[in-house]
């Protein structure tokens, strides 16, 4: 907590862009696109994105609120664009972004491997831009498929212990000084963008066109996919976490699951194994 507080004078714009999520889910979209447009103001003031970031999301942002209009031809190429932008912004390709480096070089451990951290600016904006074209994935009122629920909790331990098999990960039990940073980064700025656009809106959007199984296990796949960076190994592992995410969202149709389950299953590996790996 004390570290947390210290880092506040460089950290505080973050605060008003996890209070406009906090809204977004509340349903005030009104008050949540308020706050969001006073992150942008504030980043661009003081550096965190240049007129140009800025300009590329606004145009992402206007272009998502429309797609939601069109149909035939318009809304295919309309929803191919907006996948590709949401992509680039996760993978930090877009320009005139400056992520602030929170954390460098730090470890959870002994035994665990050298990490840095970085407060995103560009990757939580996905979370907006889905949010209007499918404003309904936050209202489901459907009945919960229990057995698919089950199996998809049921990955998360797997998934631990495969990695602990294949030497991925070691026990490490304990919590490093940085840990508060690291769940308020991980919730607001990875898990609720990631499981917006590859659940929410991808999952939803395939399984409306091909059917759900296939529709889990595509964007079950992208998801892998977008972890390309970490290497095969990772790209499994994550596919595997999005096959249970998305069984998750398939059962209760409600996006507060999978976020939950996401960013429970990465701050339990940092709890109790190394953290990103064993050295």
């Amino acid at each position: 907590m004390t570290q947390f507080l210290s880092l506040l004078p460089e950290i505080w714009p973050w605060l008003i862009l996890a209070t406009a999520q906090v809204a977004a889910f509340a349903g005030r979209s009104a008050l949540s696109l308020s706050l969001l447009a006073l992150f942008g103001m504030i980043s661009l003031i003081i550096g965190l994105m240049s007129l140009l970031a800025t300009a590329l999301v606004g145009i992402g942002l206007l272009g998502a609120f429309h797609l939601r209009r069109q149909s035939g031809w318009s809304a295919a190429i309309g929803h191919i664009a907006l996948i590709l932008w949401c992509l680039a912004l996760g993978a930090h390709l877009l320009p005139g972004f400056n992520n602030l480096r929170i954390l460098d070089q730090v470890t959870s451990g002994v035994d665990s491997s050298a990490f840095t951290m970085f407060l995103n600016v560009d990757k939580p904006t996905v979370l907006f831009a889905v949010l209007l074209v499918c404003p309904g994935m936050l209202n489901s009122h459907q009945r919960t498929r229990i057995a698919s629920l089950i199996l998809g909790i049921g990955f998360l331990p797997l998934l631990s212990a495969l990695g602990f098999y294949f030497g991925a990960v070691r026990l490490e039990l304990g919590l490093p000084s940085w840990w508060l940073i690291f769940a308020f980064s991980n919730l607001f700025l990875t898990c609720l963008a990631e499981e917006a656009f590859f659940r929410g809106y991808l999952q939803a959007l395939l399984a409306s066109k091909i059917g759900a199984a296939w529709g889990i296990a595509v964007a079950s796949l992208l998801f892998g996919l977008a972890h390309i960076g970490g290497g095969p190994e990772l790209v499994a592992f994550a596919a595997l976490l999005g096959m249970g995410l998305g069984l998750a969202y398939f059962a209760t149709g409600r996006l507060w699951v999978p976020v939950a389950m996401h960013f429970g299953f990465n701050f339990l590996h940092l709890a109790l194994f190394t953290y990103p790996g064993p050295i």
